[in-house]
């Protein structure tokens, strides 16, 4: 049996990562004071898709969550066919794994409001960078 790339390693983590940061957000909705709703609110309950009437935090949860899927969703494929056509280096696997790292420090930052402008942005945009990367590879693998 062939060795598991790193690179597809990462992928997983990643996906991990993906599927569970909608914790953070429904943690968030489901523990909202009663009292923070509008007086005029139809059911008693804050809306899913309404961040405006959730706290600041909770919105920013729901937001790092699309951000991810957003970056995620290309690298994955990205990954996926470089593996398809062999193409793993030492450059996909530190772009991996920078771009991982990347998207955690990103979800924690814009979650916590420690990552503000212009870093979080910043770390949006090498996260971007690492898909082009990636892309790159699948380019010099062909």
């Amino acid at each position: 049996m062939d060795s598991f790339p790193t690179e597809l390693g990462i992928l997983t983590c990643l996906m991990i990562l993906a599927a569970s940061l909608w914790i953070p957000y429904i943690i968030g909705v489901n523990t909202a004071d009663d009292t923070a709703l509008p007086a005029d609110h139809p059911d008693g309950f804050v809306r899913v898709g309404n961040h405006r009437n959730h706290r600041a935090w909770v919105g920013r949860a729901y937001r790092a969550h699309m951000n991810l899927l957003e970056q995620a969703v290309p690298f994955a494929i990205l990954v996926l066919l470089v593996d398809r056509l062999d193409g793993f280096t030492a450059l996909t696997y530190w772009t991996a794994i920078a771009f991982f790292w990347l998207r955690v420090a990103h979800a924690i930052g814009y979650i916590t409001a420690w990552a503000t402008m212009p870093l979080r942005p910043l770390i949006f945009v090498a996260g971007w960078l690492c898909c082009l990367i990636m892309a790159y590879s699948v380019f010099a693998a062909a």
